[in-house]
């Protein structure tokens, strides 16, 4: 764990809170660990919303639906 810490330049108690899922931990410092193991190039892929069907579905979800403009009841003069 210390060797970790080191590479991921962070202290060991922030590395536990990592390893806790602390959201108070800054993303920068979640990217370091994961460099320090190696592991840097599947968070480009964690991100990528095209791997993300479930948030696709809800972003999806919330778009308006499709509205058709009423037809004016009017009738026009032709003047």
């Amino acid at each position: 764990m210390a060797v970790v810490a080191e590479r991921a330049f962070t202290s060991r108690s922030t590395l536990q809170r990592v390893e806790k899922g602390d959201p108070a931990v800054s993303m920068g410092i979640y990217a370091a660990v994961l460099q320090a193991l190696g592991l840097l190039d599947g968070l480009g892929k964690m991100a990528d919303i095209a791997n993300d069907t479930i948030g696709q579905q809800l972003a999806s979800s919330e778009l308006p639906e499709r509205v058709r403009p009423r037809r004016s009841t009017r009738k026009r003069s032709d003047g």
